[in-house]
């Protein structure tokens, strides 16, 4: 892995997490009826970040492996659904909508980390946290979607 590797992909995390400062959770966000177990605010930007680290890191040690074309097509079209989620979500408020792209994102990521682990043990291990996250997430998704009709 070098570091020119590393920076391209944290560039792609990057524009995938400028997205979640330019459609903020704001006032609608803050009026909807949320899951018991949402976490504090401040919390998703400290997870968010080390999860983009993460799988960057996670990409650029793959990344000129043998046999990592999958793992990085894989890569590409996660980070496009995760880019997309927040727009359609806290954008264009259709919850609906967010819970199909982020039931996508969910199967593209553990498929993504199966062929990471396959390529780098440790790459897919990385990935792990990642998986645990959209899973809290798309129950926060579902919850929103399920207990708030009206939006």
């Amino acid at each position: 892995m070098d570091w020119a590797t590393l920076l391209v992909f944290l560039a792609a995390t990057a524009v995938a997490a400028a997205t979640g400062a330019l459609f903020s959770p704001g006032e609608w966000y803050a009026g909807l009826d949320k899951a018991p177990w949402t976490p504090p605010s401040w919390a998703f930007g400290v997870v968010w970040t080390a999860l983009y680290v993460a799988m960057a890191y996670a990409a650029a040690r793959i990344a000129g492996l043998p046999g990592a074309g999958l793992a990085l097509a894989l890569f590409a079209l996660q980070i496009a659904l995760n880019t997309i989620w927040t727009p359609v979500f806290f954008g264009a408020h259709r919850t609906g909508l967010a819970m199909v792209i982020i039931v996508c994102l969910w199967l593209v990521v553990a498929a993504m980390l199966v062929a990471f682990w396959r390529l780098d043990r440790f790459a897919g291990v990385l990935l792990m946290p990642y998986v645990a996250w959209l899973t809290l997430a798309a129950s926060l998704n579902f919850w929103i979607w399920r207990f708030n009709p009206t939006i």
